[in-house]
């Protein structure tokens, strides 16, 4: 008798087209899971901004309305500082008709000349119940949000 062959597994065909689908598939996959991924990531940002600039605009009108015209004027940014100072600051809040009430209608936040600013829209209303609605620019300045140009 002869010598018996030992047993070998029979040759597989090669699929050269499932596998390149398989592997693109995994690749667009991949890509969709890494955009997802940026546009959550961007909405965390913006939403994480909106909240501080919506309250440095609450705090600002909050002291205004409340008569504490110094501390309002510490949020303003320097650019609006160097236009007023504290005492015509105070002149100029304290002329009638005076801001007795607000109401925060939206915020906004974007990014101008690679700097973070805002913008919110924003009810004031005065002596004798006129009301007007106006945009209060934001910066980012030192850390802070800080009302810049003119804010109201």
């Amino acid at each position: 008798m002869g010598v018996e062959q030992a047993w070998t597994r029979p040759a597989r065909r090669h699929r050269p087209v499932r596998t390149g689908l398989f592997l693109g598939g995994l690749a667009v996959g991949l890509c969709l899971v890494g955009v997802a991924g940026l546009g959550l990531w961007n909405v965390q940002v913006v939403v994480g901004a909106t909240g501080p600039v919506r309250e440095s605009a609450d705090g600002f009108f909050r002291e205004l309305s409340a008569g504490q015209v110094d501390q309002a004027y510490r949020r303003l940014c320097a650019q609006t500082r160097g236009r007023w100072s504290e005492v015509g600051f105070a002149g100029w809040v304290r002329t009638p008709p005076v801001v007795t009430g607000y109401e925060i209608l939206d915020v906004s936040v974007r990014t101008k000349g690679g700097r973070p600013a805002g913008e919110v829209a924003v009810r004031v209303t005065r002596d004798g119940g006129a009301a007007e609605e106006r945009g209060l620019p934001v910066v980012k300045e030192d850390g802070k949000w800080r009302i810049c140009g003119d804010p109201y």
